[in-house]
């Protein structure tokens, strides 16, 4: 299969490319060689590239940003998505389409979890810059996967694992907001449910995609100072605890990111449980380092 990759520099983009490119041909692509803003570009490549497949990791990630910057974000999540569906109908390719938590209100109660057609409330920039570009892809093509993540983490740039390992190799004690509640999803993981989406050819549509099981970010930050040894005592707070503490303004974070994986799972695609997707990013960490 040929497949273009968007956002080629990114962590998900460099695991994609890792997972896919063993009997594939793989074509990536930053924004220096393609920028999914350019509506006019965009349908001249991909019309000339003709790709089975675009998957899309092209995104505008910068929560607290997206709120000063919505323009820019809208344009980068809102129009690239819109424009890929375009090009992609019209060049007769499929495309993926990496989308998040944040297009609910993250406000359900905590004994309930997110199913892919509940109602959709982002209260954020970037919650409602990404659900826009998932709008624009459902209303410009009929042969897409939208999968929505939370709480991604990788090797390769910063994640929550690493910012928290450091911190418990040289405090005596942090303070973690524990009102939260998700599931941390590998990106490794995440890559191997695309893979196993595209291989099964599994229906078309939106399907919610993190690893399995629920936490808190307090409960995490726990497992992770556990699973290396780091002896290091943990303070559980709450959002507004830790905003008063730390003297920041933020976007609304969801205290609610459970998301229920049993549409995937239904349809046969095998999802690791988040401690065990946290123990092999470890091992592979170490690994990276060497």
């Amino acid at each position: 299969m040929k497949i273009l990759i968007t956002g080629a520099n990114g962590m998900l983009a460099k695991e994609v490319k890792e997972k896919f490119e063993k009997g594939n041909e793989i074509i990536a692509t930053d924004v220096a060689e393609l920028d999914i803003t350019d509506e006019r570009a965009v349908m001249e490549y991909i019309n000339n590239l003709k790709p089975e497949y675009i998957i899309n990791c092209a995104a505008y990630t910068a929560v607290d940003k997206a709120e000063e910057n919505y323009e820019l974000a809208d344009k980068i999540n809102g129009n690239g998505p819109a424009n890929l569906a375009k090009a992609a109908k019209v060049a007769g390719a499929k495309l993926v389409h990496i989308s998040t938590d944040y297009v609910f209100g993250g406000d359900l109660d905590t004994s309930k979890d997110y199913k892919e057609d509940d109602a959709k409330a982002p209260v954020t920039a970037y919650g409602k810059t990404k659900l826009r570009g998932e709008e624009e892809i459902e209303k410009n093509m009929e042969e897409y996967y939208i999968f929505r993540t939370a709480w991604l983490y990788g090797v390769g740039g910063n994640n929550f694992v690493k910012t928290m390992t450091k911190l418990g190799t040289t405090r005596d004690e942090i303070n973690v907001v524990s009102d939260q509640h998700g599931s941390p999803t590998y990106a490794k993981d995440l890559t191997n449910i695309i893979y196993q989406a595209i291989n099964k050819k599994i229906p078309y549509g939106i399907y919610n995609a993190t690893n399995q099981g629920y936490t808190t970010w307090y409960e995490f930050t726990k497992e992770i100072l556990k699973e290396q040894g780091i002896e290091c005592k943990v303070n559980p707070v709450t959002t507004e605890e830790y905003i008063e503490m730390m003297k920041i303004t933020q976007a609304k974070r969801p205290f609610n990111s459970q998301m229920s994986k049993d549409k995937l799972l239904n349809l046969g695609i095998e999802i690791p449980e988040w401690k065990d997707g946290l123990k092999r990013y470890l091992e592979e960490v170490k690994e990276y380092e060497k």
